[in-house]
């Protein structure tokens, strides 16, 4: 067992949002080393190829670390997640939350995650107010009707995602 306290943060990040952001800025401040893991999850139709997000999560999250500060790792996963938190050696997962509705889900999965790997403890993070509302979900249905996005994803997540829902629209 290491003495290093490893926090893994899981998600689509189909985009990364500043809600996203705002979390794991709070997250580094838990953990000696933050994995990113980035949900392969084809279910979901992500807007975005798995190399993009991993690449968006990476140059959104590049500032956030180093000077002796904890180390922030991105990496894909397409494995049950606590299979991929033992792969990595996380004692913790991170999770956001915006609203009461992700309450009820994320309930139900801290208590299947602990029938699966009691030894790994789940620890909520409440997204800042002005973040609370932020959905990548909604962010990229906003974009695929021409609205203006740039409160919600950093700049150049913005001008990805209006380029990719300006193709979607014309193609």
């Amino acid at each position: 067992m290491t003495d290093q306290r490893i926090g893994l943060y899981p998600g689509t990040f189909d985009p990364i949002t500043n809600g996203h952001i705002d979390i794991i800025r709070r997250a580094v401040k838990l953990v000696d080393r933050l994995v990113i893991g980035v949900a392969i999850n084809a279910g979901k139709g992500p807007l975005f190829s798995l190399e993009e997000r991993v690449a968006m999560v990476e140059r959104e999250t590049a500032g956030l670390w180093g000077n002796g500060g904890p180390v922030i790792d991105v990496r894909p996963f397409d494995c049950l997640l606590m299979h991929f938190a033992e792969r990595v050696g996380a004692q913790i997962i991170i999770r956001g939350l915006r609203a009461v509705s992700d309450f009820e889900y994320e309930f139900q999965m801290v208590g299947m995650n602990a029938r699966l790997n009691p030894d790994v403890e789940t620890v909520f993070l409440m997204a800042e107010a002005r973040y609370q509302a932020i959905a990548s979900r909604l962010v990229k249905e906003i974009a695929a009707l021409g609205g203006d996005i740039a409160p919600f994803v950093p700049q150049k997540v913005a001008k990805m995602l209006v380029k990719r829902a300006g193709e979607r629209r014309n193609g």
